[in-house]
């Protein structure tokens, strides 16, 4: 039987008064994601068709699900538009006197920054500079929109989110769109959640445009496995307890729901796992952990919008885990981390009766 602790409400939902319901009444999430009114109304500059508009204004309805279904091809006239005005732009600069070698052709800059695993003043002061001082900026699901209103209010906002089943953009156009700016010379940055290079494909970016000539610069983020696991009070490494730390994907091919590595070496009790974006398949991947030899009372926590004020979290042991993540219908974006050094967060239940609760932050 789960303990539910629920600490003050949030000011935009709140949980039923002494409900043994362990979601939210309200979807509010600080993400741009798909059903994000918020990151609709940023997307000003958006391409709109005239039959789209309407006199509903009504700011508690999202829009209906398939309004991006056409994404490119609506924002493709807007896209070009500005790709012309961009050029001119650098064009009128290189003839009053910067161009170089006569055509006063300047590529410009593309910035990989990571914003860190929600909370916005995670951020660094190094990215905060880069995103104000962006001409474009495309941004991932997992950017917070208090992230997004540091954006100046003429630079452009193209979001490239992606989700199960679901892509804005395939990373074959996002590496287009980055190159297309960069040879008109704007400053471009690529906001992703985390760390762009963990997990968040800044790799394939940053080799894609660098053999095409673009200068690539990267501005590391907090990784969601430090962010959530400092807001936790759970060192992912402890003298005597764990020598080591695996991050994994828990990303599976096309969809399924085995996860895509799960090596013996991986089911380390002495070594602390976080698995990214592992919830669907987090029955296999417990599964397989202990099937390889970690003991099914290892402690284990899933944590749903790390450092957010929307924030839950339910603590259990490792063979406990899928029925009280299924019981307390966490959803994505959820991080998992498994190991002893879970114990030590001043989070996890003391008593052997309580061996799982959800907590619910604000």
């Amino acid at each position: 039987m789960a303990l539910v602790n629920q600490i003050p409400s949030l000011p935009l939902c709140s949980p039923k008064p002494h409900s043994i319901k362990l979601h939210p009444i309200c979807s509010f999430s600080p993400f741009t994601e798909k059903h994000s009114i918020q990151r609709y109304q940023r997307d000003s500059w958006l391409y709109q068709h005239p039959s789209s508009q309407s006199p509903q204004t009504s700011s508690t309805n999202y829009p209906p699900l398939p309004v991006r279904e056409d994404d490119i091809a609506l924002q493709l006239p807007e896209l070009k538009k500005l790709l012309q005005v961009l050029k001119h732009k650098r064009q009128k600069e290189g003839s009053n006197g910067g161009g170089g070698d006569g055509g006063g052709r300047r590529l410009g800059n593309v910035f990989l920054v990571g914003t860190g695993p929600g909370d916005p003043e995670l951020l660094t002061l190094k990215a905060m500079r880069v995103i104000e001082s962006a001409d474009l900026l495309l941004y991932d699901r997992l950017v917070s929109n208090d992230v997004l209103e540091l954006v100046r209010s003429d630079a452009r906002l193209l979001y490239v989110g992606k989700t199960a089943g679901y892509h804005s953009r395939t990373q074959e156009e996002i590496h287009e769109l980055l190159l297309s700016f960069a040879e008109v010379g704007a400053n471009v940055v690529r906001l992703k959640g985390g760390d762009p290079l963990v997990f968040g494909r800044g790799g394939e970016e940053m080799d894609f445009l660098q053999q095409q000539g673009i200068k690539v610069k990267v501005i590391p983020g907090i990784t969601a496995a430090s962010g959530i696991a400092a807001e936790l009070g759970i060192p992912l490494t402890h003298r005597g307890i764990a020598n080591s730390v695996r991050f994994l994907t828990g990303h599976s091919r096309k969809g399924g729901t085995d996860p895509l590595f799960v090596a013996e070496n991986a089911a380390d009790p002495d070594s602390t796992l976080v698995v990214y974006m592992g919830l669907s398949t987090l029955p296999s991947l417990t599964q397989k952990l202990i099937h390889h030899g970690l003991p099914p009372d290892t402690p284990a926590v899933a944590v749903e919008r790390g450092t957010t004020p929307q924030q839950r979290m339910v603590f259990a042991e490792l063979k406990d885990l899928v029925g009280e993540v299924t019981s307390a219908e966490l959803i994505s974006p959820t991080l998992v981390i498994i190991g002893k050094v879970v114990t030590l967060s001043p989070f996890w239940p003391h008593s052997s009766k309580e061996s799982t609760f959800i907590l619910e932050t604000s």
